[in-house]
């Protein structure tokens, strides 16, 4: 016989709806499939009243944070929002945060929600995952943390956590697998009409910035040069005498700028150019590979599977 379980969703204000609603949804449809309350829903806020949400509608919360619920929590999650990465907890707020965890069979949090449930130190020697786009930024605020950058949703122990805003939904139907099974959760996703295991994790979504110019004036018409001309030998010695350095001088100043070497940030330059070509055009990848300096569709493979963490042939077929 399977007890109800009470999921509780925190939720600041500029909460993303998606995080917190189509995290609910999965379990509500799971309640659905089977016939039987297994989830108990409620959004939990930090105050009384309604919360406003990042796109402006507003939620009204079940209960407040520290409050006695009627049904002992066995799912805590944290909903993110833009604002978390800078967000400063106040001592109350960590203080009946730490509570609630306590109590709790399971916890976790999607997308920025990471940063909160970090500070509480209850993620601490823990694998997690956010968003890519501030994974780097949650490991380097928390560096106690093992932060896996690609991942759509890690478990470890009974921390839950999951990538940006859609990745709650992977995230819940995880979950749903592990309570009533994968056949249920199967069901669910069927119904929501998601991938009961999405292909590949978020870097296939992600944007590499730090291919963009991003240095000093001499280096930043380099780098629009290379951007432009990715067939081109981009060979170390090449790119040196293109600005008029030797080849020791140019690459330690590089490096110094850009905090990476003239092969990887020329290598990242060649997939970023290859990703827009797959996006936008119906060329196969081998003509994009040779259109993007690579020496054979092999050599792009493997480059996009360490950049990505997918081949060209699946990135493509996103978008066609």
């Amino acid at each position: 016989m399977i007890r109800t379980k009470t999921v509780s969703i925190l939720a600041l204000d500029g909460v993303q709806l998606t995080d917190a609603c189509g995290t609910l949804d999965v379990f509500a449809e799971a309640n659905k499939q089977t016939g039987k309350t297994i989830y108990r829903l409620e959004v939990v806020g930090t105050k009384q009243g309604p919360i406003q949400s990042s796109s402006g509608v507003r939620l009204m919360a079940d209960r407040v944070i520290g409050s006695d619920s009627l049904n002992k929590t066995h799912t805590f999650l944290v909903a993110g929002a833009p604002g978390l990465p800078d967000f400063q907890p106040t001592q109350k707020l960590l203080d009946a945060l730490k509570e609630e965890l306590r109590q709790a069979r399971r916890y976790g949090s999607i997308c920025t929600g990471a940063f909160l449930l970090a500070a509480t130190g209850k993620l601490s020697k823990r694998r997690v995952t956010t968003h890519w786009a501030v994974a780097d930024a949650l490991a380097q605020k928390y560096p106690s943390l093992s932060v896996e950058k690609d991942a759509l949703y890690v478990r470890d122990g009974p921390v839950r956590t999951a990538a940006g805003v859609t990745a709650g939904m992977d995230l819940a139907l995880s979950l749903v697998t592990e309570d009533v099974g994968r056949e249920i959760a199967k069901s669910v996703a069927s119904q929501l009409v998601m991938f009961f295991k999405r292909p590949g994790g978020q870097l296939q979504f992600s944007r590499d910035e730090s291919v963009s110019p991003n240095c000093r004036t001499t280096f930043q018409e380099l780098q629009r040069w290379v951007a432009a001309n990715p067939a081109e030998d981009l060979t170390v010695p090449q790119l040196a005498e293109r600005v008029g350095l030797s080849t020791r001088h140019f690459t330690r100043l590089f490096r110094a700028e850009t905090n990476t070497s003239p092969a990887v940030w020329v290598e990242a330059a060649r997939v970023e150019a290859a990703r827009a070509m797959l996006e936008s055009s119906d060329s196969s990848p081998k003509q994009v590979a040779i259109q993007c300096g690579f020496a054979d569709v092999n050599v792009m493979r493997r480059a996009f599977r360490r950049q990505i963490g997918i081949t060209p042939s699946e990135y493509s077929k996103r978008f066609h």
